[in-house]
């Protein structure tokens, strides 16, 4: 095999476009086949950006002409990067691959005025992890999901309100945000998180749904809904999936919580929320920590088996 710099050297760099499924899918089908397989051959044409200057570009690595590698990067605020959807053909891994696509996504982003990237790993990937912090990336934070079930009826001892002053207020003094490094998933991108701002509480309370725990001493908890979106199911499937063989799901971009009570409460409100936008399965963002995690079942309410990471590198220090 070719020694790494001799591979990095003969890696081309250009943007993905339409035209590339083909050899895309065929290098990232056979990924994760236990566990239900990669999702990019699924959204591949919807994911792709439509023209450049979108806040969005989607590298793909070539080496003497065959397809090697994608990555996509993403601008979720002025000055926040997002990198996801990193894959690299079974053919040339270990050759740098990953390596030159990373460079790529930070040249670019520099020149859309981020400083800071960001990407979500699985924690059982440890190649991508090791990849990851190979190019420079450190960790931030760590987070799992909960699965509330959709439940017109669900109640919870507290009362829950969807005044979005009080679920930042809650929010800028919890344990939760310093834990999560004020992140939580970004309504306009699937699958991403960026830094929560007063602004989006105020914004999503409009346009989706914000929850505020009223405590006996205060406040006691907060969420927002990020998104709803349709998800493909297994063609079998017959308990909870559509006709058209989709499954409604709710996201929620973070929720924190002092104590069990105010975790009854709020997945109460979220359950409630979630039947009213005709779903069949949620999942809601929840800090990884030891009573975080262990407030959720204690809350009688499923959880992820495992967590994933977020790592970032500064791309002021790497100019």
């Amino acid at each position: 095999m070719a020694s790494e710099l001799d591979s990095e050297s003969a890696i081309e760099i250009r943007r993905a476009t339409h035209d590339d499924y083909d050899a895309v899918a065929d290098f990232t089908g056979d990924i994760w086949p236990d566990r239900g397989g990669d999702y990019i051959p699924r959204i591949y044409h919807d994911w792709l950006e439509d023209e450049p200057g979108q806040g969005k570009k989607t590298f793909l690595a070539e080496v003497d002409g065959e397809a090697a590698g994608i990555v996509q990067a993403v601008m979720l605020s002025d000055d926040e990067a997002w990198f996801q959807g990193m894959r690299v053909a079974a053919d040339y891994r270990r050759r740098g691959v990953s390596h030159r696509l990373n460079e790529a996504t930070f040249e670019w982003a520099r020149r859309q005025g981020a400083t800071v990237g960001r990407v979500m790993i699985f924690s059982w990937n440890a190649a991508s992890l090791g990849a990851a912090r190979a190019s420079g990336f450190e960790p931030i934070t760590e987070f799992r999901f909960a699965h509330p079930d959709p439940d017109p009826d669900a109640a919870g001892p507290h009362a829950v309100s969807s005044d979005p002053t009080e679920a930042w207020r809650y929010w800028t003094h919890s344990d939760a945000r310093a834990h999560l490094d004020g992140l939580g998933l970004a309504p306009e991108e699937s699958w991403a998180v960026r830094e929560l701002t007063h602004d989006d509480f105020e914004r999503l309370a409009d346009e989706t749904a914000v929850f505020a725990v009223e405590g006996e001493d205060g406040l006691a908890g907060t969420a927002y809904r990020s998104r709803t979106y349709e998800r493909p199911v297994d063609g079998d499937a017959t308990d909870g999936s559509s006709d058209d063989g989709t499954e409604r799901w709710v996201e929620y971009g973070v929720a924190a919580w002092d104590g069990v009570e105010a975790a009854r409460s709020l997945f109460a409100a979220i359950a409630r929320d979630a039947a009213d936008c005709g779903a069949e399965k949620t999942r809601v963002l929840i800090p990884e920590t030891a009573r975080f995690v262990t407030d959720v079942p204690h809350a009688g309410v499923d959880i992820a088996e495992e967590p994933d990471f977020v790592l970032g590198i500064d791309l002021t220090a790497t100019r």
